[in-house]
């Protein structure tokens, strides 16, 4: 893999010249990197991190499986085209898995915003067959982060085990 998108890929505030300093290269020559990655579509932007647990009211997160007859000509693209247009949906991604095809991750408010959403929005898609949702409970890594940051949370962890 190419360092500067591991390294980038593992935290996006770096500097160009800090960057340039641990890849040995010129401050020049990083920035123009960069800018051809982004005009080659590699690097499509940068998010920060965010554990969602310390927020208050921060709502939740379902992965939602669809299960898709694919379409003549563009197979799945067209319903992933329409699951990724909804703006609650963070992600969309097609799954090798004998029973579900694509998999999305929906922000909502409550449990009953996102099951509506699953009901009313994406059930009723022509070529959606079937859906499973999970509601995430707990994050402990994503995005290469843990969000495991102490002791005592481990301690209260394997107490509920």
């Amino acid at each position: 893999m190419n360092r500067l998108l591991d390294i980038l890929s593992r935290n996006a505030d770096f500097t160009t010249a800090q960057l340039a300093a641990m890849l040995g290269e010129s401050e020049d020559a990083v920035k123009k990197q960069i800018e051809d990655y982004k005009e080659k579509g590699i690097i499509k932007g940068s998010n920060t991190l965010i554990n969602w647990d310390k927020v208050e009211d921060s709502g939740v997160t379902a992965i939602i499986e669809l299960k898709v007859t694919p379409k003549p000509e563009t197979g799945f693209d067209d319903t992933a085209k329409i699951v990724m247009s909804y703006d609650n949906v963070e992600s969309v991604y097609l799954a090798a898995s004998s029973r579900y095809d694509l998999i999305a991750t929906v922000k909502g408010r409550t449990i009953q915003e996102i099951a509506e959403f699953v009901s009313k929005r994406l059930s009723t898609l022509d070529n959606v067959i079937g859906t499973a949702t999970s509601f995430i409970l707990t994050q402990y890594k994503g995005g290469g982060v843990c969000f495991v940051d102490s002791e005592e949370q481990e301690e209260q962890r394997s107490m509920i085990l």
